[in-house]
């Protein structure tokens, strides 16, 4: 009889040593003796059988890719004027579908399988996905057309378009000034005609910020209603992927596509999720609509901002809306209390966790959450200024105060929820400028610190509440400010919000309003 011959596997973790519980010890206080640390030291061994088990386990993907694909290449500057790709390539999806025939870019936080995803950042400049995201298996098997990733903040932490780690996406209206962010190149590229729509992501007002500075229809849809599965977290409680286009019925037809159940492994959707036909419902007759204007949302603009999207609003009325001012004070708030929350959550998922949070069940992407742990180990120093603020400012509060003001945060957030929820019952939608005013100038590369964070937080007044709150939140044009000495018109966003899972109804103003705007020019 044979001998049997020993098998070999390597060691999934290091089990604790002595020395390494009394660093940990005096690290949290704990006052362990020597002798306590050896006993315990002798139990962990045991604890790492469980990892030495999962560890060799086959870890389970999103389904299996369809679709060939080449790698594609990086743009030349040239053949990139705006620097709004982040990488191209040509993936065609099934030969017919709703979405046949259409042209679409993927922002570069979202993974498409065997296509380079950098999320904007030196960090995960090495990392090549090795499945699709959901929102991608779907754009591609009804027919869609994927030409390649566009450009993205580093890291998406930020809603101007200036911290990409390639160069600045530059606003499709005027270069000179910035496309807004984080899903700046999306806008861009659908803006310039050089794809039919776009992918962008949202957690403080990323699909809404870029679209409403180039002119298009970007949606923030209702929390969990669009999966996740796939892309890069901020913070989960806020994270969203949505449509970008530059009208509203190719917004609601990608809508339609990307939206529903992701057989569970999106955490923040119900098995009982289901999804419209967006696309044939949006040309309803809206006559006794009620539209609330809100009044606390106007409050911060520039008074061109305020009086454009108020006229534009207005025209409402002649498809038989009746359009009123509405007040939530606490709106106000709003984006306090999404700095306490997503600002420290954040912190936990992105720096902690390596961008893949904990605390939910569902799909990890382990592959990504490995390159971005890595390049945060090995590369600290390639981190953005704007991120390395967030990282040691939450980091001071996590150590001094703990979780008590996410906390608090969490909480008021649940009355701030309540507030829209109520003035949502008198009115169909409210309505707002999206963002208080034009695309700034594009600072100097070498500007200070505080002219980079004024540059890429300050115009998030209007949009970060309903990404807390999760309330679907649709941005089109209103019109164009005036040009200036150093500035050319430039685009100017309205705000639709409406009722959660209630997208229809947000679809059927924002055509209404669409139409009234066509039939004036």
């Amino acid at each position: 009889m044979a001998e049997a011959r020993p098998t070999y596997h390597s060691t999934a973790i290091r089990p604790p040593q002595v020395e390494d519980l009394r660093e940990l010890n005096d690290e949290l206080k704990l006052m362990c003796t020597d002798h306590q640390l050896q006993e315990m030291a002798d139990v962990m061994k045991g604890l790492t059988g469980a990892y030495q088990r999962v560890g060799e386990m086959v870890d389970p993907t999103v389904p299996k890719v369809k679709y060939p694909r080449t790698p594609g290449y990086r743009p030349q500057p040239e053949d990139n004027p705006c620097n709004a790709w982040a990488w191209r390539c040509d993936i065609q999806g099934a030969p017919t579908g709703k979405l046949a025939g259409k042209t679409f870019a993927i922002k570069d936080n979202t993974a498409v399988a065997g296509v380079p995803m950098r999320n904007g950042s030196k960090l995960l400049e090495n990392y090549t996905p090795e499945f699709d995201a959901t929102v991608v298996s779907r754009i591609l098997d009804a027919g869609g057309r994927i030409l390649g990733k566009s450009g993205v903040e580093d890291l998406c932490f930020s809603g101007s378009s200036i911290t990409n780690t390639d160069a600045p996406v530059r606003n499709a209206h005027d270069q000179s000034c910035i496309a807004g962010g984080s899903s700046s190149g999306s806008a861009v590229l659908v803006a310039l005609g050089e794809v039919d729509m776009a992918l962008g992501g949202d957690q403080g007002g990323s699909i809404r910020i870029p679209s409403s500075y180039n002119g298009l229809v970007g949606l923030k849809a209702t929390w969990g209603l669009v999966p996740y599965t796939g892309a890069s977290n901020i913070e989960p409680t806020v994270d969203h992927l949505g449509p970008m286009a530059k009208t509203v019925a190719d917004c609601a037809l990608m809508l339609e596509v990307i939206a529903g159940y992701d057989d569970g492994r999106d955490h923040r959707q119900p098995a009982s999720l289901t999804v419209p036909q967006y696309s044939t419902l949006i040309d309803q007759d809206v006559a006794g609509k009620k539209i609330g204007l809100l009044k606390e949302g106007f409050e911060p603009c520039t008074q061109t901002v305020q009086s454009v999207v108020r006229e534009a609003a207005s025209k409402l009325t002649q498809a038989g809306c009746v359009v009123e001012d509405v007040s939530i004070p606490m709106h106000i708030d709003g984006k306090a209390i999404w700095t306490v929350t997503a600002g420290q959550g954040a912190y936990k998922c992105m720096v902690e966790s390596n961008g893949t949070g904990y605390f939910a069940k569902g799909f990890y992407p382990t592959s990504m959450q490995e390159s971005m742990y890595r390049g945060r180990t090995a590369y600290p120093h390639d981190i953005q200024p704007l991120y390395k603020c967030v990282s040691l400012f939450f980091k001071y509060i996590d150590r001094l105060y703990g979780n008590r003001f996410y906390a608090k945060g969490q909480n008021l957030l649940c009355e701030l929820d309540r507030r829209y929820n109520a003035a949502l019952e008198e009115f169909d939608v409210l309505v707002m400028p999206t963002l208080p005013d034009v695309a700034a100038k594009m600072p100097p590369a070498d500007c200070s610190f505080d002219e980079l964070h004024t540059n890429c937080l300050n115009m998030t007044f209007n949009t970060m509440a309903f990404n807390s709150t999760g309330h679907p939140a649709l941005t089109m044009n209103a019109g164009f400010s005036p040009p200036e000495a150093e500035r050319k018109k430039l685009p100017i966003g309205l705000m639709i919000v409406g009722k959660k899972f209630d997208e229809v109804t947000v679809f059927q103003v924002a055509r209404a309003l669409e139409k009234l705007t066509a039939q004036q020019k």
